[in-house]
């Protein structure tokens, strides 16, 4: 009998857990290593979302596992007012990653230090209203949940006051179009700041953005949008808050997502990948700011703020993503990760797009390429198909889109370890059409 199946696990779990989103896979997980995990069979199971699109370099790193025994052997935690040799390092390598943003205050998960970010803002402009992309995952906390529009908005009861959204830039369905069909988001974004100024008390405080939208469908904003939506956050005395929870450390192939545009955001949240799997995020601003918001009283004081455990990983993450060069790893390895992407498109119709850059890449599936039906049921087959054959990915799904495919392998993904998943995604594929639902 298969582990899997024990019933006294399974009934723990029903009876125990509280169902906090989508059904749980039915594998029980033993042990991870590298680009796989392992279920209670011993059967390996190909990773291509870094656990939950955290594990940046794979699990259970020498380098960090040597690195969370260093650090729990001389001090995991301490009173949040004091401090330690891991958080100002790790303080100061930020901040030399990102030149001008400077001041670096460390917390847990991306929720929280978006809960940081906005509340900065607020306090600094001395105003209320954040506006945000209608497909956007910004946490399950207050202001950022608030902000979050992909999910989980309804039965909650009221938003925080002055939570407004605008349409994502979606190439591939394009809402304003040029004469040749492309995507015109310049017409989109000012149509768009059109709405929120007639909307708006004139409270505008900050617009808060992640430079791809992961839960939102692998939507990367266009070149030159996101120097645009700074111009007009300017015009309107709004600070640019950007969320790399996912696209930092060197995932889309330059240490932070908004390097490309050559656009710094006033407030930096990151998370995820910088603790590769453990809870650790950053809030950083510039001087000016954090001179602002100290002056005017900023408070964000929690239990586990500056812990050095979480520090002292997030400086081991950093040291082996320069020593083994893998922001340039990611490039190559995604640059052919995309291209197996685009060959199966080729090979399949129900692949209507594959978007994104470096190891942050979508695969949306629709029924019909030509009308761009959404492909819901078939992506859920596909999905389940893969991970029989040893390969696990996310979809998500949303109004107006197909099922997309979130496909995030760690930095450290070989060429063979691609391949393999590139194969086992082309026969999942191939049996999902050839079954009697398809």
């Amino acid at each position: 009998m298969s582990l899997n199946a024990e019933p006294a696990f399974w009934d723990a779990a029903h009876k125990n857990l509280t169902r906090y989103g989508p059904a749980f896979e039915p594998v029980i997980i033993e042990r991870a290593e590298g680009s796989f995990v392992f279920d209670a069979d011993g059967r390996k199971i190909l990773d291509f979302t870094s656990g939950q699109m955290s594990a940046v370099l794979g699990h259970g790193h020498p380098d960090i596992v040597a690195a969370v025994a260093e650090q729990m052997g001389k001090v995991a935690h301490l009173f949040s007012g004091m401090l330690s040799r891991p958080v100002v390092s790790l303080a100061a390598r930020l901040a030399g990653l990102a030149p001008g943003l400077e001041r670096v205050q460390l917390l847990t998960t991306g929720a929280e230090a978006n809960e940081a970010a906005l509340r900065m803002a607020k306090l600094v402009t001395g105003k209320f209203e954040v506006v945000a992309f209608a497909q956007s995952w910004h946490g399950m906390t207050g202001a950022a949940a608030s902000a979050t529009y992909s999910a989980g908005r309804k039965g909650y009861g009221p938003a925080t006051a002055g939570s407004f959204a605008i349409p994502a830039p979606n190439a591939y369905r394009p809402r304003f179009k040029h004469a040749d069909g492309t995507l015109d988001w310049q017409s989109e974004l000012d149509d768009a700041f059109t709405l929120v100024d007639q909307q708006s008390t004139g409270n505008l405080a900050a617009f808060i953005a992640e430079p791809i939208l992961s839960s939102g469908g692998i939507l990367e904003l266009p070149e030159g949008y996101l120097a645009a939506l700074k111009r007009k956050c300017e015009e309107r005395g709004m600070l640019l808050i950007l969320d790399e929870a996912q696209t930092g450390v060197g995932r889309t192939g330059t240490i932070f997502a908004f390097q490309k545009d050559g656009v710094t955001p006033d407030i930096l949240t990151l998370s995820k990948t910088l603790g590769a799997g453990l809870p650790l995020a950053a809030v950083m601003t510039t001087a000016a700011i954090e001179q602002q918001a100290f002056e005017r009283g900023y408070l964000f004081y929690t239990t586990h703020a500056s812990d050095p455990l979480p520090a002292a990983v997030g400086l081991r993450v950093l040291e082996v993503v320069e020593r083994d060069g893998l922001v340039d790893q990611a490039v190559r390895r995604g640059a052919r990760l995309k291209q197996g992407l685009s060959s199966l498109q080729q090979k399949f119709e129900c692949i209507g797009d594959v978007r994104g850059r470096g190891l942050l890449l979508g695969l949306e599936i629709v029924t019909d390429r030509h009308s761009k039906s959404p492909g819901f049921k078939l992506g859920a087959r596909i999905m389940d198909e893969a991970m029989l054959r040893g390969l696990s990915m996310n979809i998500v799904k949303l109004p107006g889109m197909g099922g997309v495919f979130r496909i995030a392998p760690p930095l450290t993904v070989s060429e063979d370890e691609i391949d393999l998943g590139l194969s086992i995604l082309s026969d999942a594929i191939e049996a999902s059409l050839a079954s009697p639902a398809a």
